[in-house]
């Protein structure tokens, strides 16, 4: 269990570095990596994913962007565009496998988490109640941008 000022920032990174580094093993577009930034108020967002995150680090990892971010990653992945349930249904599975790839990641490092299943986010929503919160935006070549979220217990 990760209980130190020291300790949590290295579980932090690490779970960061995990969860960049499962979303470019499960998503076949060249992407680049924006500098993470610390968020200082609620998270605001239309449509995403939200998985819950337990264990040594305690959280939430969400996945935002517009619908036809996550559509365009899933033509890429499947070979036809995604709407409605299937969008959905998607945009699910895309975060139960970069989470999944994370926490398996991260077991490297001796940190144990598991994910809960994952909550799809449509309409204006804010998520609020973290300690901490990172950002990272990830450009996707020729798809657009989707903004990761850690958000810390």
């Amino acid at each position: 269990m990760v209980n130190t000022t020291v300790g949590n920032a290295k579980a932090v990174t690490e779970l960061l570095n995990g969860t960049l580094s499962s979303l470019s093993n499960v998503v076949p577009v060249a992407h680049e990596i924006k500098q993470p930034n610390l968020l200082k108020q609620d998270l605001h967002l239309q449509y995403g994913v939200l998985i819950g995150i337990t264990g040594d680090v305690k959280g939430k990892l969400v996945l935002s962007g517009n619908t036809s971010i996550f559509s365009a990653i899933g033509e890429v992945m499947f070979g036809m565009p995604l709407e409605g349930e299937m969008l959905s249904s998607f945009s699910g599975e895309l975060g139960n496998m970069i989470a999944g790839g994370m926490s398996t990641n991260i077991v490297e490092k001796d940190l144990h988490t598991d994910i809960t299943s994952p909550t799809i986010i449509e309409g204006t929503m804010t998520l609020s109640g973290h300690k901490r919160a990172l950002q990272v935006t990830v450009m996707f070549e020729k798809v657009g941008e989707m903004d990761l979220y850690l958000l810390l217990d």
